[in-house]
This record gives structure tokens, C-alpha cells and sequence, in this order.
């Protein structure tokens, strides 16, 4: 084998994706929980607590367009169920902007979800 050879097949194993797109999800979700999770402190500044609720904001904005696509996998009642926590997670993510006690909510809907990703990892 040559140096060229050797080289595009190291890296040809390193561009493979690594997990499942639900692993994916589950991780966004962990890393912006965790976010909102140290912003409930109440010293938190506002521009800390209001970066976490962008974030938090931007995954459920993408995760209700999935939603709403015609290609999504999901049993209907699920996709329905998740876009109403969508809604609700939107509409929370305003209110703790002036109430950091609002995050709670945010907090729970989040990790409620992320177990149902993680009861759901052997399954795609």
C-alpha cells in the first residue's frame, strides 16, 4: 500500500458518521438542557440565561419544522404530541425571559423527552 492509499482509507473511517440521527437528537438535547439546567441558578445574568433559551428555542423550531414535514417518520398521535410541546416550549422559552422560574418547565419537557430518546435507541 502506498502513503496515499493508507492515508484516504484512515481517514475514510473517521468521515463516517458516528451514531444514529436519534443519538443525534438525544445529544442536542442533553447538551441545551444542561444549558437551561445551570441557568435556573438565580444569579445567572440575563445574557447567559437568554443565550440558553435561543438555544433551546432553535431545537424545537427545527424539531417542528421536522415535524411538520410530509416525509416524517413518525406515528401521527407522536408527531402531534411532540409539535404541541413544541408550541409549549416556544411559548415558555418568552416567559422565562422575564421569569427565570419558567425554566423549570423547560427543564422537565426536555428531559421527558430525552427519555423517550433513550427508550427509543434500539429501535433506529
Amino acid at each position: 500500500m502506498t502513503a496515499t492509499t493508507l492515508a484516504r482509507s484512515a481517514y475514510a473511517a473517521a468521515a463516517a458518521p458516528v451514531g444514529t440521527p436519534r443519538s443525534h437528537e438525544y445529544t442536542a438535547f442533553e447538551r441545551i438542557t444542561a444549558a437551561l439546567a445551570r441557568a435556573l441558578a438565580p444569579d445567572t445574568p440575563l445574557p447567559q440565561r437568554a443565550a440558553a433559551l435561543h438555544d433551546n428555542r432553535r431545537l424545537w423550531t427545527t424539531l417542528a419544522t421536522d415535524l411538520a414535514t410530509e416525509g416524517n417518520g413518525l406515528p401521527q398521535p407522536l408527531r402531534a404530541g411532540l409539535f404541541y410541546l413544541a408550541e409549549f416550549s416556544l411559548e415558555q422559552s418568552r416567559a422565562a425571559l422575564r421569569d427565570p422560574a419558567a425554566l423549570a418547565a423547560l427543564v422537565d419537557v426536555n428531559r421527558a423527552v430525552m427519555r423517550g430518546l433513550d427508550g427509543m435507541a434500539g429501535t433506529s
